[in-house]
């Protein structure tokens, strides 16, 4: 229980600084011990803990979570945190990240975890070709 109180109180210190900055998104430092808090959350019992942790290390994009997030998504028997492993991988957006959401694709057992997978992908996929558009026409305008 201690541990679900800190965990909630760092998310809304980190969520109230970033919104008093006028932009959601503009964290300037997410200090380490909010990082090992949420990572050691992903191995509590309580599955609201797990998952919200999992939520918050997929929003702050934290790279060194994919593994044990993969391994949520590989060996977890809850289906609902597993997708919510699916979408902070998406989230993190590295190379490792996105491989693991689409394998599961075609080796998650579920159905619906499978389905959610593929909908993370694709949005992965139509987001890298939209970039890679605007990417060839600066390249283009710039030519001329």
């Amino acid at each position: 229980m201690k541990s679900l109180v800190t965990i909630f109180f760092l998310t809304s210190l980190l969520i109230g600084t970033s919104y008093a900055s006028g932009n959601p998104k503009a964290i300037t430092e997410i200090r380490q011990n909010t990082i090992s808090s949420l990572e050691n959350g992903l191995n509590s019992k309580n599955l609201g803990l797990k998952s919200s942790c999992a939520y918050m290390l997929g929003e702050l994009q934290i790279s060194t979570a994919v593994i044990p997030l993969m391994k949520i998504l590989r060996e977890n028997e809850n289906e609902d945190l597993r997708i919510a492993a699916a979408l902070a991988l998406y989230k993190i957006g590295t190379p490792m990240a996105i491989n693991a959401v689409k394998q599961s694709i075609r080796f998650d057992n579920s159905k619906r975890v499978s389905k959610h997978c593929a909908s993370f992908y694709y949005e992965y996929m139509k987001n890298k070709l939209i970039d890679e558009e605007n990417n060839d026409y600066v390249v283009k305008t710039a030519r001329k």
